[in-house]
């Protein structure tokens, strides 16, 4: 029997799963991250985190804000590492012209759905979206609830 000898990390790193309960998602892009040589040791150790982060679009670039990585206990000492510093994502140029054009307008915004490795390379996965009002989430809320009692009916039917 042959054993798998690759230890490949888990592929998903981080996922920022309040952003699909707070947003419509519309357009998803897939961006590279350029990142120090710390952080990426951090991300295979799985310390990462993008509650509360945004993409920003300054001068045909567009910039990572608010992730969260966490640096190893294990890092150099002459590294100063901050960790929640930001970063530079990695986009075609139409890709770029396309997020701008579209939150230029009112009510669409850029986020970060995604950590994960593609190969050895990290990449993060945005999305276009435009925000939810109060009424969607509750609706949402109550088919969630109605799909999960429907459910346990349906289990406790079929015994």
């Amino acid at each position: 029997m042959a054993k798998n000898r690759s230890k490949s990390p888990p592929p998903t790193i981080a996922r920022n799963k309040k952003a699909r309960f707070d947003y419509h998602l519309e357009e998803r892009f897939e961006a590279g991250l350029a990142l120090a040589g710390w952080e990426v040791k951090s991300l295979r150790a799985g310390k990462a985190e993008l509650t509360d982060t945004y993409v920003l679009l300054k001068e045909g670039e567009a910039f990572l804000l608010g992730a969260h990585i966490t640096p190893l206990d294990t890092t150099s000492t002459h590294v100063t590492a901050d960790p929640t510093r930001t970063r530079k994502l990695l986009l075609h140029k139409k890709e770029i012209a396309r997020l701008f054009g579209a939150t230029k307008q009112k009510g669409n915004t850029c986020i970060p759905l995604a950590l994960y490795w593609k190969g050895n390379r990290v990449k993060c996965e945005i999305a276009l979206a435009s925000g939810k009002r109060q009424h969607d989430k509750r609706h949402e809320i109550k088919e969630r609830e109605w799909k999960r009692d429907k459910g346990r009916v349906l289990k406790s039917y079929n015994r």
